[in-house]
C-alpha cells in the first residue's frame, strides 16, 4: 500500500498568516469557505506548496520562497494564467481558483487551486517501493505518452501560443540560463563553463513549436491508485508545477525530462533525482525511442537537449544554493546542493565527450 501524497507541518520560516489569508479569501473567493488548517507539502526545491483545509474542502496554495525574484520560475501570476488557459482544454490539471498579485496578504503573490488527490512517486520513496518491473514500465511509458499529449495541444486554438515566442527560443534559453548561472555563481566549477560554451556552439535544427511544461517528471505527476492494492496505476490524474510552462521547441521539454531520468548505473547522487532507476523503467535511450515513435518528431539532435537539461538543472540548484548562502532560507536541504551542482555539470560534460545520453 502506497500512501497518497500528504502534507506535513509547515517548516520554520515558511509560515502563512491564516487570519490575513481568510480575510482576503472572504472577499475574493468566498465559495472556498474559511481556512481551518494549513500544512505544507515537503517535496520540491523551488516554490512553496501548502495544503489548505477549509469548511468547503481541500485546496492547494502556491507562493515563491522568501528572497526569490518573483519573475521567471517564481511568477505566480503566470502559472495561474497557464492553468486558466489549460482549464477545459487539458483535463489533467488542478482547477485554478484565485490569484493574489499583491504582497500585502502573505508577503508575496500567491494562487490557490483545488487539490487533486493521488499518488506522487518521489525519489525518496525508491528504497521502499516494491513495484513489479512490469508496472514500472507501464508507469514510465504512460509518463512519456502524456508528455507527447501535452506537446500535441493546439497552441492556436487553446490560446496557449500567447505564452511564448517560439522563434529563437532555444538560443534565448541557452543565453538566459548561462546569464543566470553567472549571476548566482558562488564556487568555480570548470565543467559549468565548458558545458555552457559547448551549448553556444552546437544549436540544434529547428523543431515545430509546441506547448512545453518545462519541468516534467514523476514527482510533478499525480497518479491514480489501484483501489484494491493502493499501488499506482498508469493513469495520470493531474500534472503539477506549471510555473515554467511556455511555447517553444518541445525537445527542450524532453531534454529536461531526460536530465532527471536517472538509471541504475548512474552515481548514487544522481539517482537521488528520480526513481526512474528502479527495475522496469524505460532507460533514457528507450525514452527517446518511445517519444520518437509516439510523436513522429526527429530526435537526431537529442544530445544537445539532454545536455541543456542537465545544465539548466544545475543552474536552478545553484540559484537555490546562492539564496541559502545569502541567508534567505533556513531549509537545511539547500545548504547541501553544491555536490549536486557539480554532479550535474560533470554528467553533462561526460555526455558531450562520450556523445551518449
Amino acid at each position: 500500500m502506497i500512501a497518497p501524497d500528504m502534507p506535513r507541518s509547515v517548516r520554520v520560516g515558511d509560515e502563512l498568516d491564516r487570519v490575513r489569508l481568510n480575510a482576503y479569501l472572504h472577499e475574493h473567493a468566498p465559495d472556498m469557505g474559511e481556512v481551518t488548517e494549513i500544512r505544507q507539502f515537503p517535496g520540491g526545491f523551488s516554490n512553496l506548496t501548502y495544503w489548505l483545509k477549509t469548511t468547503d474542502g481541500e485546496y492547494v496554495l502556491r507562493r515563491p520562497p522568501v528572497g526569490a525574484n518573483i519573475k521567471g520560475g517564481h511568477d505566480m501570476g503566470r502559472e495561474f494564467r497557464v492553468l486558466s488557459l489549460l482549464n477545459g482544454q487539458y483535463n489533467k490539471i488542478p482547477e485554478p481558483i484565485v490569484y493574489c498579485e499583491t504582497t500585502d496578504v502573505l508577503g508575496a503573490p500567491f494562487y490557490i487551486m483545488k487539490r487533486v488527490s493521488g499518488i506522487i512517486l518521489r525519489a525518496t520513496m525508491a528504497p521502499g517501493l516494491e513495484l513489479a518491473p512490469e508496472r514500472m514500465r507501464q508507469l514510465s511509458e504512460a509518463l512519456i505518452d502524456n508528455l507527447v499529449a501535452i506537446h500535441r495541444l493546439d497552441i492556436v486554438a487553446t490560446g496557449l501560443g500567447q505564452l511564448g515566442k517560439p522563434d529563437g527560443y532555444v538560443q534565448r534559453q541557452v543565453e538566459g540560463w548561462i546569464g543566470r548561472y553567472r549571476q548566482a555563481e558562488t564556487d568555480k566549477i570548470p565543467a559549468m563553463d565548458q558545458v555552457g560554451n559547448w551549448l553556444q556552439q552546437h544549436y540544434p535544427r529547428k523543431q515545430p513549436p509546441a506547448f512545453l511544461h518545462n519541468d516534467y517528471k514523476y514527482d510533478n505527476v499525480i497518479l491514480a491508485a489501484d483501489k484494491a492494492t493502493g499501488e499506482p496505476m498508469p493513469e495520470i490524474k493531474g500534472v503539477l508545477d506549471w510555473e515554467m510552462a511556455t511555447v517553444g521547441d518541445p525537445l527542450m521539454d524532453l531534454g529536461a525530462t531526460l536530465a532527471y531520468w536517472s538509471e541504475a548505473e548512474d552515481s548514487p547522487a544522481y539517482r537521488n533525482f528520480n526513481l526512474t532507476w528502479l527495475p522496469g523503467n524505460l532507460t533514457r535511450r528507450e525514452v527517446v525511442a518511445h517519444y520518437e515513435r509516439q510523436s513522429g518528431r526527429d530526435l537526431t539532435d537529442i544530445l544537445f537537449y539532454y545536455v541543456f537539461g542537465l545544465y539548466k538543472n544545475a543552474v536552478i540548484a545553484q540559484q537555490i544554493y546562492a539564496r541559502w548562502k545569502q541567508g534567505y532560507s533556513q531549509d537545511a536541504r539547500f545548504g547541501h546542493l553544491l555536490p549536486m551542482i557539480i554532479e550535474l555539470a560533470t554528467k553533462a560534460a561526460d555526455a558531450i565527450e562520450q556523445e551518449v545520453i
